[in-house]
C-alpha cells in the first residue's frame, strides 16, 4: 500500500450493511482499529460505545463483548472480534495487499510476537493503572495508589524492553508500516509512556513520532485527540 496516500473515506452512516461495525469512543483504543480499517480501505460504521459513558450504546456493546472492552468489531459476515491485536491480525490476514503483517513469513512472525507483547505486557498494565481497585482487596486509597504506581513502573519497563527488541527497520513492521506500528503508536500514548521513552529510549520515541505523521494515522489521531 502507498503509505503517502490519503485513506479512503470511512466511518459514519455512509457505510453499507456489509461494512464493518466498530464499537468505540473518542480517545480510546478503538483508534487502533480505525487506523487499520482505513489502511485496508474498508468502510465501517462507528457506534459510539464504552463502559464508562452512560450516553453510549453500552448494552449493545455488553451483548457483543461481556468485558465491554473497546474496540469491539462486528465483521461484514456478522462475526464478533474483540482484542485489538486479534482485530489487527484478522485484517492483516483478510486483506494481505495492505501488508499489515509484513511482506514475508519472518516479518509476520515478529509482528505477531510484537502485537502479543504489547497486549500482554503494556495494554494490561494500563488497565491496572486506570482501575487499581480491581486488583486489590484493600479499600485504603494509599494501597490502591501503590498498585497504580507499581503498574506504571512495570509499564514503562515493558516499553523499554519492547524498544530494545523491536527497533524500526525502518518501521516496526519492516520495510513498510503495518499492524505493529499502529498498535504501538496508540498504546504508547497513555500513562506517561511517551515522556518516559523520550528520556530513556529517544530513538524509539522519534520512531513513534514518524508513525504519527503517516496520513492514515494522523487523520485518526486528529479525530480522537483534536
Amino acid at each position: 500500500m502507498n503509505t503517502s496516500s490519503a485513506p479512503s473515506q470511512s466511518g459514519g452512516d455512509a457505510a453499507g450493511p456489509a461494512a464493518y461495525v466498530l464499537y468505540g469512543t473518542q480517545g480510546s483504543g478503538s483508534a487502533i482499529a480505525e487506523i487499520a480499517l482505513a489502511w485496508c480501505e474498508q468502510p465501517y460504521r462507528l457506534v459510539h460505545a464504552s463502559s464508562w459513558e452512560d450516553a453510549s450504546a453500552r448494552e449493545e456493546l455488553r451483548q457483543l463483548n461481556p468485558l465491554m472492552q473497546i474496540p469491539t468489531v462486528r465483521t461484514p459476515a456478522g462475526e464478533v472480534l474483540t482484542e485489538s491485536a486479534a482485530i489487527l491480525m484478522h485484517l492483516g490476514l483478510r486483506f494481505p495487499q495492505a501488508r499489515l503483517l509484513g511482506q514475508s513469513e519472518a516479518q509476520r512472525d515478529q509482528i505477531l510476537r510484537g502485537l502479543v507483547f504489547i497486549a500482554a505486557n503494556c495494554y494490561s498494565q494500563i488497565t491496572i493503572i486506570d482501575y487499581p481497585e480491581r486488583f486489590t482487596t484493600s479499600e485504603d486509597p494509599a494501597a490502591r495508589e501503590a498498585v497504580k504506581q507499581g503498574a506504571r513502573q512495570r509499564l514503562h519497563l515493558h516499553w523499554e524492553m519492547f524498544a530494545d527488541q523491536f527497533p524500526g527497520r525502518p518501521w516496526l513492521s519492516g520495510e513498510v508500516p503495518g499492524a505493529l506500528d499502529m498498535m504501538a503508536v496508540i498504546v504508547s500514548k497513555w500513562s506517561g509512556a511517551r515522556a518516559h521513552l523520550a528520556q530513556h529510549r529517544p530513538d524509539f520515541h522519534a520512531l513513534l513520532k514518524r508513525i504519527e505523521a503517516l496520513p492514515q494515522v494522523a487523520a485518526v489521531q486528529a479525530r480522537h485527540w483534536p
